[in-house]
């Protein structure tokens, strides 16, 4: 999968400048992409993109293949008839542009998406057509139908339920009793329209999206939690997949054990899966879910790959992760099962964290790419996160998303002694700067891949931070400035990552210009148819 040196960013969709409260499909991420190619990057690394639940995390979604509705671009649904700018550009969407509400998000995109499936309902047929509805309509709905309508019944019966968790429904909801879900769908089938509606157009613009990237040299690295939430679409019709009770209650729920984050663990609550259930059906659920993931990105990080090989088991109801358990997970008898149905699998392995040597062999033997962790060196031993030790098969990092920033690390979370280390060991200058010291070691490894938080460009600190592991609240929430992503940065980035044979060739006239916009929603015809800059540091602290 890695063939040659180059470079990316991480930049969640969420942090996106532009869009209504939060990134979006449209063009705030038509303009990062432009960004990428004047910054001379391959890749583009994203977040989890589907739908959030409690504590805003990516990571505990309620649906592994659905995509989260508050990514829509209301400007493109606006552009196909489905909306008018009144409809939504008068709305609050939070007094700070750097910093996602999601609570002002919960309240108020959802009714503005009613408001366009209304409108879309509306349409009326064109002269000789059947139905008022594009052709893509239909196949999306085809294409969907592994999940599709469980998370559609999911969604309308958790609004039905007040949001509660679906362990609180009602016994014949909990335990999809058939009488009682059929007359559910008769009696609500606007609002199973409705989500259909809101996954649709994700979908649509999420391909556009794509396929504008794509165009432009550059692949997207989606990433998919190894588990799914507790309170989800997949739980919930999961069943035999999962380590419950008659109930539907989890028997014992996935986390860490003590490690570099969080003393006490992590306990993440995730149902476990059954695997020899999962063997038995020749892993079918995750050849579902692992095509469904390629199909939509060009790389697919796995989060938490060692859970394949080994995972923490704790008992459900503990209060902390800290009376787990290992147990021994599928290994490569899954990873031969997806390649046989799905052929190469373009697949980075997130393999950070207490690794036994089995986790190691599972990763050599699976021929994936790990990652290397800039952060995570500074113990005082000549270790595999110090950049003259990255294998070229790998992806290296200054920092991910779960660590603080280069800046903010420095500052806040590093001891004079890692100071003095990362001092003396990448020969850092008050006339170069932290960040350009700190990416040099990381840019100039052997690793074939690179890729560099966006926090990590600007120079951003702690504010700037994505995710504390451990932390119930505050998290996902930064977003760049609207005025951060210029092109003179575009420019350094090129120059930097140039200078370490990573950066893409210039081509006047072309990759550093936008390409005429691809076809996608705000360029198709209109749906009756049917066919804050923040300084960079300067100087190293001692």
């Amino acid at each position: 999968m890695l063939t040659k040196r180059e470079s990316g960013i991480l930049m969640p969709l969420s942090s996106l400048p532009g869009g209504y409260g939060i990134g979006s499909l449209g063009a705030p991420a038509r303009r990062f992409v432009d960004f990428l190619v004047r910054a001379g990057q391959s890749v583009w690394q994203i977040l989890p993109v589907g739908p959030t639940g409690y504590g805003d995390s990516p990571y505990q979604s309620c649906s592994a293949f659905a995509g989260n509705p508050y990514f829509i671009d209301l400007d493109l649904l606006a552009a196909d008839g489905l909306l008018s700018r009144a409809d939504y550009a008068f709305l609050d969407w939070g007094d700070d542009p750097e910093r996602v509400d999601y609570g002002l998000l919960y309240k108020k995109r959802l009714p503005v998406l009613r408001l366009a499936y209304l409108n879309f309902l509306r349409q009326r047929p064109l002269p000789g057509c059947d139905t008022p509805y594009p052709d893509d309509w239909y196949a999306f709905l085809f294409r969907s139908d592994n999940w599709l309508p469980d998370y559609c019944l999911y969604m309308a019966v958790k609004q039905e339920n007040g949001m509660k968790d679906w362990q609180q429904w009602p016994r014949a909801y909990r335990l999809r009793d058939p009488a009682t879900l059929e007359k559910f769908r008769a009696d609500h089938a606007g609002e199973l329209g409705f989500w259909a509606f809101v996954q649709y157009e994700f979908d649509r613009q999420w391909r556009a999206l794509k396929h504008y990237a794509n165009s432009r040299g550059i692949r997207i690295m989606g990433d998919i939690p190894i588990y799914v939430a507790a309170d989800s679409a997949d739980a919930w019709t999961g069943g035999r997949l999962f380590e419950m009770d008659a109930e539907g209650h989890p028997l014992r729920v996935a986390g860490c054990p003590p490690d570099y984050f969080a003393a006490d663990g992590q306990l993440w609550g995730n149902p476990l899966y059954d695997w020899p259930y999962h063997k038995r059906t020749g892993y079918a659920w995750w050849v579902s879910r692992v095509r469904h993931a390629l199909d939509i990105y060009d790389i697919l990080r796995i989060d938490h790959f060692r859970g394949f090989d080994t995972y923490w088991a704790i008992p459900a109801g503990e209060s902390t992760a800290r009376h787990g358990k290992w147990e021994k997970g599928p290994g490569m008898d899954l990873f031969r099962a997806l390649h046989t149905a799905l052929g190469d699998l373009p697949i980075v392995a997130e393999d950070l964290g207490e690794l036994f040597d089995s986790v190691r062999e599972l990763l050599k033997e699976s021929g994936f790419p790990g990652m290397k962790v800039l952060q995570f060196a500074l113990d005082g031993t000549d270790n595999e996160y110090l950049p003259h030790n990255y294998p070229r098969n790998c992806v290296c990092y200054p920092g991910t998303h779960d660590n603080d920033t280069l800046l903010g690390w420095w500052e806040n979370g590093a001891s004079a002694e890692k100071q003095s280390e990362l001092t003396a060991y990448l020969a850092l200058t008050p006339q170069e700067g932290l960040r350009d010291g700190v990416l040099r070691g990381v840019l100039a490894s052997p690793a074939l891949l690179a890729i560099v938080p966006m926090a990590d460009w600007l120079g951003l600190g702690s504010e700037a931070r994505m995710n504390t592991p451990g932390r119930a609240d505050g998290n996902w929430q930064w977003r760049a400035a609207e005025t951060a992503l210029t092109p003179a940065l575009a420019g350094e980035i090129r120059t930097i990552t140039a200078r370490y044979f990573r950066a893409r060739a210039a081509k006047p006239g072309g990759e550093d210009t936008p390409a005429a916009p691809a076809p996608g929603p705000a360029q198709a015809a209109p749906q009756k148819a049917q066919s804050n800059e923040k300084k960079s540091v300067q100087s190293v602290q001692n």
